[in-house]
């Protein structure tokens, strides 16, 4: 009973954390609104948040190993509330950059804390299953969160969509106060005996991989308002309904991941972003049908979030039987190199907007689908060598 309470915690978490991210893509339109600013310009907010994320994660998930799990993750959350709340009060756009950066240097390591966490908890033959629930967890934020942000930004206000995770924040905390595990195993290590984990060349090309497919993601995905509403032609009343859709696959596709992860994990993924990559050069020409566009999208959705569990516990085990102090780093990787990959996709969108039309994301998307393909593949034949 308490681990199914536990498991169920350690999605909400995700829930949470997937709020505050992607909340900000469904309001967008609204603060450049409120700040008389353009939407190319407000993109830099997505790109500093996944890049404050991506520095930020792997420096306090290793210092915070100095120090009991339990402990650390009620600090973070302490600190994530105030950021979360000072995006809900700020008034200008210094203002709301800042309140993403303080979000941003914690939101990394409390996901990485709670993957540690739910690895030890679960029993093994559950691994798969719980991990890839925590990742569905960001999807589920997709799918209720982002839609009722979107509704409630446009009928009350953006600030209150924000004052909606801090309202889930405090649910959080409380969760955490009463379920969190105290006594899962730690190493303690220096640094530079953590960071030796990186130095692995398995672990090399498992990061650029996933850089590669959430750069693809986000080339579309930081416009994806805008997308559907200017270029597909759907009105506001489908705005919501369609993004709801889109959570609900990005849920399919982390489902389908955990059964990926049991039943051949990285060697079963290369057909999967070859097909991606095709979805991609056929999203531009197909923008102006907009039923089929939204296939293509939906289908996406799923490519975009089938990697996680099979990255993730590959991550896990290497470190499990070689690097034992680089655990919660380990625990770290894909959220830190996936927020590389946000902060890579939504730079290189902002640019191919400023310079070019939306019609071309597609073109832009396929490029980095290209290059995860062809990593995917390389590193399929040389876990196969391995005998991983």
């Amino acid at each position: 009973m308490k681990y199914r309470l536990q498991a169920i915690l350690f999605v909400f978490v995700a829930f949470m954390l997937g709020c505050n991210e992607y909340t900000i893509v469904g309001v967008l339109p609204d603060i450049a609104h409120e700040y008389h600013d353009s939407l190319s310009a407000l993109g830099l907010l997505v790109t500093v948040f996944a890049l404050i994320y991506a520095i930020f994660t792997p420096l306090i998930t290793s210092l915070a190993n100095r120090w009991r799990r339990h402990h650390v993750l009620l600090a973070l959350m302490v600190v994530f509330f105030i950021g979360n709340t000072w995006s809900a009060l700020a008034m200008n756009y210094v203002s709301l950059l800042l309140s993403r950066i303080l979000t941003a240097t914690v939101a990394g390591a409390i996901i990485s804390l709670v993957l540690v966490m739910a690895s030890f908890v679960a029993p093994r033959e559950k691994r798969a299953s719980l991990v890839s629930w925590v990742f569905a967890g960001f999807s589920i934020a997709s799918v209720i969160g982002i839609p009722i942000g979107t509704i409630i930004s446009t009928h009350f206000s953006w600030h209150d969509s924000f004052w909606m995770i801090t309202a889930l924040t405090i649910l959080v905390f409380i969760g955490l106060v009463w379920l969190v595990p105290r006594d899962t195993p730690q190493f303690k290590s220096t640094l530079s005996k953590q960071f030796a984990l990186l130095k692995d060349s398995r672990i090399i090309l498992g990061v650029i991989f996933i850089v590669a497919i959430c750069a693809a993601d986000y080339t579309i995905y930081t416009y994806i308002r805008p997308l559907i509403t200017n270029e597909m032609g759907f009105d506001n009343t489908w705005l919501n309904w369609l993004l709801f859709g889109m959570g609900i696959f990005f849920i399919i596709g982390n489902k389908f991941g955990g059964f990926l992860a049991d039943h051949g994990g990285i060697h079963r993924l290369g057909n999967i972003y070859i097909v991606m990559t095709i979805l991609y050069l056929a999203f531009g020409p197909l923008l102006n049908f907009k039923w089929l566009a939204i296939l293509v999208v939906a289908l996406l959705c799923v490519a975009f979030s089938c990697y996680g569990s099979s990255t993730q516990l590959m991550f896990l085990d290497i470190a499990e039987r070689e690097y034992p102090q680089s655990l919660d780093l380990a625990s770290s990787l894909n959220s830190i190199f996936a927020n590389i990959g946000i902060s890579l996709g939504s730079l290189t969108a902002s640019t191919a907007v400023q310079f070019t039309s939306m019609h071309n994301l597609g073109y832009v998307g396929s490029i980095y689908g290209i290059l995860a393909t062809v990593l995917v593949l390389i590193l399929s034949r040389k876990y196969t060598r391995m005998q991983y």
